[in-house]
Formats: C-alpha cells, structure tokens, sequence
C-alpha cells in the first residue's frame, strides 16, 4: 500500500511528522492530533477552551480538504482534553458548535473524549484527531 504524506496549506508544518497520511487503494486518512494553532503555529485561544477546540476542529476541516475530503468522510473521532471534568462540556459543545457553523457542517462521526494531564505544549488545552474514509 503506498502513503502519500502531505502538510495542507492552511496548517502548520511540524518539523517530526505530516499532518495528514493517505492511503491509496482504500483511501483511508488518518488525521494528525490537531491542537489550536494557526497556519502559523500560533496557538489560538490561550486560556479559553471553547476557542481551542473551535480551532482544532477547523484544523481537522482543514485537513480534510487538503486530503480532498470534508467532515462527511470522517469514520472516528478521538478527543484529548486537558484535566477533563464534566462540569467542561458546555465549553467542549460551544467550541464544536463555532467551528461546525464556519465549517457549515456537523461533526456527527464517532467519537472518543479522553481526560488527559497534558499536552506537548502547555497552553494547549484539547487535541482532536480523526479518521476518514474517502470514495
């Protein structure tokens, strides 16, 4: 099976892996873990976990397309959230809400939410990862 590895416009370029991998054959895409930065790597939203997860779901959408898909195509969802209680739902739904308005979707596929103690930058306070199916 050949990968192709790709960085789409729109996202920053991570010095130790790409942000999206495709497979051709069964074109399945598997989403790198994406936390709130810019195309530039500014982390958007410091502080505010709503804004965070609003950005991570455009960087998911924003993934998507570069790998000729969209939140349509999306098999499974995985959610790591920082220090994660319950009472942090309403922030979690109001980020997902913002994004899916710009996005003019609705992210419905499978998903996972993990309670984590920590990202790979401290500011970060949630990183989404997903899988999708293309065809």
């Amino acid at each position: 099976m050949t990968i192709t590895l790709v960085n789409p416009s729109g996202l920053p370029e991570i010095d130790v892996y790409h942000q999206v991998s495709i497979a051709t054959g069964s074109r399945l895409v598997f989403i790198a873990g994406q936390v709130s930065w810019d195309a530039d790597g500014v982390t958007v939203g410091a502080g505010d976990l709503a804004a965070q997860v609003e950005q991570c779901y455009l960087n998911v959408g924003a993934a998507l397309a570069g790998a000729g898909g969209s939140f349509d195509d999306v098999a499974k969802l995985t959610v790591h959230v920082v220090d994660w209680t319950p009472d942090k739902m309403p922030l979690l739904l109001e980020g997902i809400a913002r994004a899916a308005a710009k996005l003019g979707v609705t992210p419905a596929a499978p998903a996972t939410l993990l309670g984590v103690a920590a990202l790979d930058v401290p500011e970060h306070l949630v990183e989404v990862e997903a899988t999708a199916v293309i065809d």
